[in-house]
């Protein structure tokens, strides 16, 4: 089972202190994975539209938490 398999088992756990830091890592690994794919995109010559399209936000938004980067 891979890490995220085993983070994603344990938000559901019965014990809230188990799945809130469960959630919380998941968060993080999707920021990372999310800013990761961001910068890819971009370096591959992606719009910030074409980005916000495929993680169905506003163009202003991707371009506010993603363009600093």
């Amino acid at each position: 089972m891979t890490a995220a398999s085993d983070l994603a088992t344990a938000a559901g756990d019965r014990d809230p202190r188990s799945g809130l830091r469960a959630v919380s890592a998941l968060r993080r690994l999707l920021e990372h994975l999310e800013a990761m794919q961001v910068a890819n995109a971009r370096a591959q010559g992606w719009s910030w539209q074409e980005i916000a399209n495929e993680l169905h936000v506003s163009r202003q938004a991707v371009h506010k938490k993603h363009a600093k980067r």
